[in-house]
């Protein structure tokens, strides 16, 4: 007896074995057959984010093996901390949940921290649709025309989360230039911030896509409605050539660098990841159908009828980026830290 059932349980210890290989063996394809793929957004619906979520997701099961249908998520909230905390600690690390978040959000790991349950480095990142330079703007009524003014004058900014561009470029530009934003949080998403601006009860914003704007908000720009303050990004915008980038804003090599520090990820432009540990080859198939998507006619078309950035940029390269933000010098950091910790009171 004893030995019928030794055999009994090498026989089922050999079949849990054999099981597990064969799920392990299981390809792309068939994992992905039938499958229902998530697109977290960590903005609320409307939105430039949400927009090119919802046009990438119509293309993508055409470059993904087993052609899985995509559904939008929104989950807007702590400026965009709350969909970044899900996809690291609740989301499925198989491939199905996917996310668009902030490009701010390696640097608010390192300069802030608050809320953050992630560590952006481990996420797998898997490309970005490109962004335009990010612009702070004043409603042109509030008499804001320059940033000179907004180092004379309190001016009402908008913010979302700490860990978004609505309250960082306010913030360090506070203590680093001495701007006087007074920044107001609460709100959930950029579009109430929009709409807070137009009814008056902000005068500003920051961290807002130029192009997002125009497909946004056209007539806020072509008629006037917006002064445009400061830009983040590489290079000026050939539309606003006289309105200087916020590094350039530094009068020390170290001002600069702090502001350069903050301003580096929007090289990251609107980038996608999907959780930590999901299996290689489904990362590279996600990356794979990617940048097929980048390169669609179709999808290009459609892009550019609905005027979306559009600056494609590997997960390989994301994925450089975010280490070397939180790899940055230590005492660079430090200082960046405390200008934004400084900053978020006005002066």
């Amino acid at each position: 007896m004893l030995r019928t059932g030794r055999i009994r349980s090498l026989v089922t210890a050999a079949a849990i074995i054999a099981g597990g290989a064969s799920s392990q063996a299981q390809t792309v394809e068939e994992f992905y057959k039938g499958k229902t793929i998530t697109i977290v957004t960590s903005t609320g619906p409307g939105g430039a984010y949400d927009l090119a979520a919802r046009t990438l997701a119509r293309y993508m099961p055409k470059y993904l093996p087993g052609a899985p249908q995509f559904v939008i998520k929104n989950m807007p909230g702590g400026g965009h901390v709350l969909a970044t905390n899900y996809m690291f600690t609740q989301a499925p690390k198989d491939g199905t949940t996917l996310a668009t978040v902030s490009n701010g959000i390696p640097t608010h790991q390192v300069l802030d921290g608050k809320g953050v349950r992630f560590d952006a480095r481990k996420f797998q990142w898997l490309g970005s649709t490109g962004i335009s330079n990010l612009l702070t703007v004043s409603w042109a009524q509030s008499g804001v025309k320059t940033i000179d003014d907004v180092m004379k004058l309190e001016i009402i900014t908008g913010a979302t989360g700490t860990g978004s561009g609505t309250y960082m470029y306010p913030s360090v530009m506070n203590s680093v230039l001495g701007t006087k934003f007074k920044i107001v949080l609460g709100y959930t998403s950029s579009q109430e911030v929009d709409m807070a601006m137009e009814r008056g009860e902000v005068a500003a914003r920051s961290g807002a896509s130029y192009r997002g704007f125009l497909a946004e908000h056209p007539d806020w720009i072509k008629q006037g409605k917006l002064n445009v303050l400061t830009q983040v990004g590489a290079q000026r915008e050939a539309d606003f050539p006289d309105v200087p980038l916020m590094d350039e804003l530094g009068k020390t090599p170290e001002q600069r660098a702090l502001l350069k520090l903050v301003s580096s990820p929007v090289a990251m432009g609107r980038p996608y990841l999907t959780a930590p540990e999901v299996p290689a080859d489904r990362v590279a198939a996600l990356r794979h159908a990617f940048d097929a998507v980048m390169k669609d006619e179709e999808f290009l078309a459609e892009a550019k009828k609905l005027e979306l950035d559009l600056n494609p940029i590997s997960g390989e390269r994301i994925a450089q980026i975010v280490s070397e933000t939180i790899d940055a010098p230590p005492d660079i950091l430090g200082k960046a830290k405390e200008a934004l910790q400084a900053g978020g009171e006005g002066k």
